[in-house]
């Protein structure tokens, strides 16, 4: 049911009114660009998920991929509810906006959390991996990928190889591989290792969509706050 704000409050409840459609507007915007920073994340680097040595990383994309897509339908329906005032609508968009909250946040937090302990985690199953590159088909090509997207080879130098240095760790001249497994040199192989590079990289996004992440929670705090008090206030 649709009811009006009082005569004594219709000042107070307008501004509360249009603040709440401005900050679910941006919310609902905010809700967008996290879900296509994790759409970007998976569909451009996924393949570095097989020598992370965790999920954690991964795992929170996912999380903030779905939350970003449910923000912001929840954001439209909130721009609808203090629009049209209609209390029943403003009474579940806050309900379910504190759970979305909640669960975006933890993405956020696995995301730095995850920030944190990238090194460590990726140099142990890095080492380990490389010894399994001829064994499975997921981890030859999450190196070959790794290797060829980011120009580094081996986890700290082409050593790692041990002599049985892959075509992915040799540099491209007039877009054909050069040939370095015979005589590696710095003019036919890339001399950097994956693991300063990839803990680079993955470190700078983690940092994006959880600051993403956090932003979009911290909107979305002020969204809760207007949508509790314009229900209060309409009749």
């Amino acid at each position: 049911m649709t009811m009006g704000f009082d005569s004594e409050m219709d000042g107070c409840g307008q501004f509360i009114k249009y603040s709440m459609f401005v900050s679910n507007f941006i919310i609902f915007v905010g809700g967008l660009t996290v879900f296509g920073l994790g759409i970007w994340t998976v569909m451009d680097k996924s393949f570095i998920n097989e020598l992370l040595g965790t999920n954690l990383y991964m795992g929170a994309v996912y999380i903030l991929i779905v939350t970003g897509a449910i923000v912001s339908l929840i954001a439209f329906f909130g721009c609808i509810g203090a629009i049209k005032e209609i209390k029943c609508m403003l009474l579940t968009y806050a309900l379910f906006l504190f759970i979305v909250l909640v669960v975006m946040l933890v993405g956020g937090i696995l995301g730095y959390v995850f920030r944190e302990k990238v090194r460590h985690t990726m140099e142990v199953e890095m080492y380990s991996t490389i010894k399994q590159y001829n064994e499975k088909r997921s981890i030859r090509r999450a190196w070959d990928d790794t290797q060829d997207n980011l120009q580094c080879c081996g986890v700290t130098s082409y050593t790692d190889w041990r002599g049985n240095i892959p075509d992915s760790c040799c540099r491209e001249a007039n877009g054909k591989k050069l040939n370095c497994k015979s005589f590696p040199t710095a003019l036919n192989i890339y001399s950097n290792g994956c693991l300063n590079i990839t803990e680079k990289y993955v470190k700078e996004h983690a940092s994006i969509i959880g600051a993403s992440a956090v932003t979009v929670s911290g909107l979305m705090v002020l969204g809760l706050i207007f949508s509790l008090v314009m229900f209060k206030l309409i009749e």
